[in-house]
């Protein structure tokens, strides 16, 4: 079963667009959206295990420099 969770992110003004390409290009990055809201854009992610998660949201994600702040959600599939 794998991990699903929603990345929600700050960015420095101006760099949404670049932000959501990069984004898009990260394996495990199922889907991209930026809103209007306390948040700047919203990223649905998906990894097979728990540390692949913690990969890809605290080394991948975090390195694109002009993100500001993330706040992971981790949700659970009810069958």
């Amino acid at each position: 079963m794998s991990v699903l969770a929603f990345v929600m992110m700050n960015v420095q003004v101006g760099t949404d667009r670049d932000v959501v390409n990069r984004l898009r290009a990260l394996k495990g990055v199922k889907q991209v959206y930026e809103v209007y809201a306390v948040y700047d854009i919203v990223a649905i992610v998906e990894a097979e295990t728990m540390a692949e998660l913690n990969t890809l949201v605290n080394s991948d994600v975090r390195k694109i420099e002009t993100i500001t702040s993330t706040n992971t959600i981790i949700a659970e599939k009810y069958p």
